[in-house]
């Protein structure tokens, strides 16, 4: 069993994305004692974001410099991380309605047609071997979720939903808290009721 742990925050100790993927990696492996984590920290060492000089070398160009080509051995590793992964934890915080850059140049490095995804004559397939579960840790200032005013805004949630079920998983749980800059009661209230999902959570 292996986990893969994302964080994508660049708030450090003061995020609450991180404190839920943290919560949420540690009830995993009480499930699964023996299970093995992967962590990236996206925003403190992720990879570049993608670049014509990265698509350049990708079609069959000369690498440019020795920069680019360990940027590009990192964006391997992180398909290589997804195809070794049966749970993926993806911190996710909004940030002005959609995920981070951190967390976008991830997902630029990971949907990669014929390694995650591909185009066929029905539609895309993803590419990514059956089975894997993933939780997103849904951050939010605001409130977007039901039948909130803001909820067209929501570009966020649906978007990481619509990237893996991309690259063929469809096991997605999100795991939210909102409302977290509406007080600080709202926003401990939020915490505590992400935290109690979270431990209601199965395999």
């Amino acid at each position: 069993m292996i986990i893969l742990h994302l964080d994508s925050s660049i708030l450090a100790d003061h995020s609450a994305s991180r404190l839920l993927t943290a919560q949420i990696v540690a009830h995993q492996q009480s499930l699964h004692p023996d299970a093995t984590v992967i962590y990236r920290d996206l925003a403190r060492d992720g990879a570049m974001p993608l670049t014509g000089e990265h698509i350049a070398v990708l079609r069959g160009g000369a690498t440019a410099t020795s920069e680019l080509e360990m940027d590009l051995a990192a964006g391997a590793a992180y398909i290589d991380d997804l195809y070794a992964a049966d749970i993926i934890v993806i911190g996710a915080p909004m940030y002005n309605f959609s995920v981070p850059a951190q967390l976008k140049a991830w997902i630029d490095r990971v949907c990669v047609a014929g390694r995650t995804f591909q185009y066929t004559a029905t539609g895309p397939v993803g590419l990514l071997p059956k089975g894997k579960k993933a939780f997103v840790a849904s951050t939010r200032g605001g409130v977007y979720s039901g039948d909130s005013p803001a909820a067209f805004m929501d570009h966020q949630e649906p978007y990481l939903q619509a990237v893996l079920g991309f690259m063929g998983v469809s096991d997605v749980s999100v795991v939210r808290a909102e409302g977290l800059n509406m007080g600080e009661d709202i926003r401990a209230a939020a915490l505590a009721q992400a935290a109690a999902y979270i431990e209601a959570l199965a395999a």
